[in-house]
Parts: C-alpha cells; structure tokens; sequence
C-alpha cells in the first residue's frame, strides 16, 4: 500500500479527480467534504499528507490546520492548502498557520501530485549517518527529524525544518529568498519571497526568545536570511 493522502473538498468532483490522480501515481487516497469529518480521519487514520480544501461547509481550513498544528500527535502532518482563494493574505495566512504548500484553484492535477510527493520527500527524508546540528541553545537531529531548544522539543512542519537545517548547516552564509525557499519546499520560481517570509516569521516564534529581536536568524537587507548567534 503507498502512502495515504486525505483529500479534503466540499466539491465532490475535485476530490474524484484528485483521488484519481494520485491514486494513478500509487498513494492510497482517503477522502472527506466536511471539517469535521476531516479531523476524525486524521486523528484516526494519521495520512501521511493533508491535502486540505479552505472553504468547507462547517470548520474552515485554517481552523482545521490549527487544531492539527496545535496537537502534539498531530503537529508533524504535512498539509498542502488547495483554495480558489488566491490573494496574498490568504496564502500567507495559511503559511503562518502552519501549512507547507499552498495551491490556487484552478490547478494542475500533475502539478498537484508532484507538490504532494515534494512535500512528502521533504518530510521523509533521512540520512544514513546520525546527523546532529548544534547552534547555541538550538539542537537539530537531522535522522529524528526533532529539534530542540534550550531541551524544550519545538514541533516544526516539514518545510519549517528544512529551512532551519539549510541555516544551521551554514552559519554565517547569507542565503536569497529563493535559495531557501528551495531549499524548504524543493522548488522556487520569483514572486515566492513573501512565502519564504511567512515561514521565518514561524520559525521565529518557535525558536526565538523574543522573535521581534531575534538572535538566531537574522534579516539580511536586501539579500535574505542568515543564521548567527547574537547574544
């Protein structure tokens, strides 16, 4: 059996043609048109990957990923937004809540499958050797897929980790917008940096002491981000 996606529409023809999609492509698809029903499956069934509707007829999808973002079981499950929704705020809004992809209606069904296994592979993937990354009060364990701070566990999504990782792995570098945004979703194309933004905006809560004056990632104007210690 391939890995289970939980398609989440209250349009009845979406999910046929997303379930048809990636079930062509080997995933086992579970599907739901209400919020409610939604969150029973995940927290009965654990999908691998939430590909989840905004607009539902009861509980919205913000709502939706708050509750699984703010759920310690839970928290890890890779969410990929799917909304005719497309204004700035709405995506960043999303992005801020946790999500790690966001897909504007109408959509690529391919394109749709591809984000999904990307935001799967970032989410699965390990390494062969241990790979522990120390920085100040910050532990990354590559192979747990776990981060630490000041040995207080911060529950991060996928995106979030492989962004932080790609900092830490490089102290000092100042990456663009677009390098790290590939390096958090596997794909960058221009207009993405306010994407990029929303999740340091997130990581900066989770890790900073006081994310208005932070002292681990660091803007760098004009240019991007960049990890080093400020005491």
């Amino acid at each position: 059996m391939g890995q289970r996606i939980l398609v989440v529409d209250d349009d009845k023809e979406i999910v046929r043609v997303v379930k048809a999609y990636l079930e062509q492509a080997g995933f086992y698809t579970l599907t739901a048109h209400t919020g409610e029903t939604a969150l029973h499956i995940i927290r009965h069934d654990r999908p691998d990957l939430v590909v989840l509707d905004l607009m539902l007829p009861d509980r919205d999808g913000w709502d939706i990923t708050r509750v699984v973002r703010s759920d310690e079981a839970l928290a890890r499950t890779p969410i990929v937004m799917l909304t005719a929704r497309v204004e700035d705020g709405d995506k960043i809004a999303g992005l801020e809540l946790g999500a790690d992809d966001y897909i504007p209606k109408p959509f690529n069904p391919n394109e749709l499958v591809a984000r999904v296994r990307a935001v799967l592979r970032r989410a699965g993937d390990t390494f062969t050797q241990p790979h522990v990354i120390q920085f100040g009060s910050l532990l990354l364990d590559v192979d747990r897929h776990e981060v630490q701070v000041d040995g207080r566990p911060v529950e991060l999504t996928p995106t979030e980790f492989n962004i932080l990782q790609a900092l830490m792995e490089n102290p000092g570098h100042a990456f663009t917008r677009l390098e790290l945004i590939e390096k958090g979703l596997g794909y960058a194309y221009e207009g993405m940096e306010r994407t990029l933004d929303s999740h340091i905006k997130n990581l900066r809560k989770k890790i900073e002491p006081d994310p208005a004056s932070p002292i681990y990632i660091h803007t760098v104007f004009g240019v991007g981000y960049r990890m080093s210690l400020r005491e």
